[in-house]
């Protein structure tokens, strides 16, 4: 089959490899294939990985071979959650399978789907409904995440929230948050052009980060927010979030800060925060998220802004990268 291989750190070549194996997994011919950040770090070598390894672990694809005893039929249309968990350790007995200890993550740990096949356990097969579109179909992983870490974090009608960094995860969970019935949501981004998008999305008001102060100070009464998400990935937005929340809220540590130098721990004290850092996405998490897309409470397919075959993952990448891009998708079986 054919598939993108690391060789070595920013050594991705798309060559024939030998399909998998899949004795006791169910064998899913992949249909499409996300590219996320990680999978750049992962390319580049800044996350090391022992080569040869089939990147990609954002994945839509069709059942070919059923795993033995399995429920999921041959041709059913499926996403699969790409962090592989065994099932049996203290984490994953205690349902926080996300933190098993023997765990991994597809095109990391385990090979990949940016490949025409990939052989995973039943229990990461997540059944697709009729009528989503491909966009569709291409987000959900990611929407689980957010469905994951918006998770026990209490909302009304009239609570507030700001969200800072609009990629695609900063989007997706103004779409989550205008789904939970939240009025007054503030988006924080450099750039200028997300901010029809955004406000499409659910955002009341999209600001630059040196306005972010005062727009949630105006849209909150001087309270601050009632749930702040960082989704950018840096101690500064971090920090930022942790200033823009108010007396007694919930910060979502969304975005993989590498380093928390410069963190206002005085500030989370003062105000009793509530710091959320969410990993990855549990199975109902999934479930959620394909509900939410089947009844048309998000628009998620606009996000995806690019596609590419299989044999230039390499222009993938790179374009994944672009400020002007948001979700670059791969169509390993043709255009979809």
């Amino acid at each position: 089959m054919l598939a993108a291989v690391i060789e070595g750190p920013g050594a991705v070549v798309v060559r024939e490899t030998a399909h998998p194996q899949a004795a006791g997994l169910a064998l899913v011919r992949v249909i499409q294939a996300g590219v996320c950040g990680t999978d750049r770090k992962l390319a580049a070598g800044v996350i090391p990985v022992t080569p040869p390894r089939v990147l990609g672990h954002e994945m839509t694809g069709l059942v070919e071979v059923p795993a033995p005893g399995g429920t999921v039929r041959a041709g059913t249309a499926v996403v699969v959650n790409p962090a592989v968990f065994c099932g049996m350790c203290r984490q994953c007995r205690g349902d926080r399978p996300n933190l098993c200890a023997r765990g991994g993550l597809l095109g990391r740990d385990v090979d990949g789907c940016f490949a025409e096949y990939v052989a995973v356990a039943e229990p990461l097969l997540h059944p697709l409904p009729d009528g989503l579109t491909a966009d569709e179909e291409a987000l959900v992983q990611v929407l689980s995440t957010c469905v994951h870490a918006q998770s026990g974090v209490p909302l009304a009608p009239d609570s507030s929230a700001v969200v800072i960094g609009l990629g695609v995860s900063g989007l997706l969970h103004l779409q989550l948050l205008r789904a939970r019935g939240v009025r007054t949501i503030v988006g924080v981004t450099r750039a200028a052009w997300k901010r029809d998008l955004a406000l499409a999305c659910g955002a009341s008001a999209v600001v630059r980060p040196d306005d972010a102060a005062a727009a949630v100070a105006a849209a909150t009464g001087g309270r601050g927010a009632d749930l702040a998400i960082e989704s950018a990935g840096t101690s500064a937005t971090l920090a930022q979030a942790m200033r823009l929340a108010g007396p007694g809220a919930t910060v979502i540590m969304f975005g993989a800060v590498p380093r928390g130098d410069g963190l206002p721990a005085y500030e989370a004290y003062l105000k009793e925060l509530t710091i959320r850092c969410p990993r990855a996405s549990q199975q109902r998490d999934f479930d959620t998220a394909i509900r939410l897309c089947a009844d048309r409470r998000l628009d998620i397919a606009p996000l995806v802004t690019g596609r590419f075959p299989l044999q230039k993952v390499t222009e993938a990448l790179a374009a994944s990268e672009h400020p002007e891009h948001l979700k670059i998708v791969l169509d390993v079986a043709g255009p979809p």
